[in-house]
């Protein structure tokens, strides 16, 4: 767990923390709602439900937080093992950390919710969508998957090979040290501030489980426990495309690739899409101003009437 309070980053998270038992751990989220001075509260706003992916946390979502609680109620919780979270009680894979999601959005009594997702985040919040279908009213998503893989780049392989990907990811940190460079493409490097937030929840072998887990839990063949997951996410996307969707993409990324996007488009014709052709993986760090502009743009255009 982080200590939130000497961290020398933490003007960049100015979140209070809440905590829920789920999963028999302790899970980590913000939960903000700031209306302007002299705006009305609402009683019931709009809820943006952020879902953060790996290896990553709820940091990531920070600048779209600040810019959009105001108007909304921002929910962002941190997967187990991950961010402020308890470490996972043992290894988990997707479907426990859709039931935790789906866990919080019921314990919560979430409703009227869009949920904003990347990486990971995308297959862990679309099937917690399915499961709770009338809590949603809208889906955006920045570079992610929903479908069993039919490419894995070589630096993923590498990440689980025997012994040598282990200590690799949990041992060297290398995987959450190369996600500082290899997510970007239009920004030379993130502020040294920043990745030591990113890297902060991951500062010892025992702490990167979590990291090491996800990396694991990619399905290279039908044969893997998480694989018939991701076709059933997957076969329940066709019911979606009732819901308005806004699909942000980095077109330089080398894990999910132009074709993931293509894939969406093909299965949500009603997606609006934005194209990103210089930007990387992470997308709100890469390009920051675009990745908040084109989403509040898309939420006041499909607001309820």
């Amino acid at each position: 767990m982080i200590d939130f309070q000497s961290a020398t980053w933490r003007d960049l998270y100015p979140f209070e923390s809440h905590f829920r038992p789920i999963g028999g751990r302790q899970y980590h989220y913000l939960d903000e709602y700031l209306p302007d001075s002299g705006q009305r509260a609402d009683e019931n706003p709009p809820t943006l439900l952020f879902v953060h992916g790996n290896p990553t946390w709820s940091f990531h979502w920070r600048r779209l937080i600040l810019a959009l609680r105001s108007k909304y109620r921002c929910i962002a919780p941190d997967h187990l093992g991950c961010g402020g979270s308890d470490l996972q009680p043992h290894p988990l894979r997707i479907s426990d950390h859709i039931q935790n999601l789906v866990q919080l959005v019921e314990d919560l009594d979430l409703k009227r919710i869009t949920l904003v997702a990347q990486d990971w985040g995308g297959a862990i919040g679309l099937w917690a969508v399915l499961q709770k279908i009338d809590h949603f009213n809208r889906i955006a998503l920045f570079n992610t998957g929903a479908f069993p893989p039919w490419f894995i780049p070589w630096r993923i392989r590498v990440c689980r090979w025997p012994v040598v990907g282990r200590l690799a990811v949990q041992g060297a940190n290398a995987f959450s040290r190369a996600a500082l460079k290899m997510t970007l493409s239009r920004s030379p490097h993130l502020d040294s501030q920043v990745a030591q937030a990113y890297l902060a929840p991951y500062c010892n072998m025992r702490q990167r489980g979590a990291v090491y887990q996800f990396v694991k839990d990619i399905p290279l063949s039908s044969r893997h426990p998480s694989w018939q997951t991701l076709v059933d996410i997957e076969a329940g996307l066709p019911k979606l495309t009732t819901l308005p969707v806004l699909l942000t993409w980095g077109m330089r990324d080398w894990c999910f690739t132009p074709a993931c996007l293509d894939k969406f488009c093909e299965i949500w014709p009603q997606a609006e899409v934005q194209r990103l052709v210089d930007v990387g993986h992470w997308v709100v760090e890469d390009a920051p101003a675009e990745a908040l502009s084109f989403l509040e743009d898309w939420l006041q255009r499909t607001a309820e009437a």
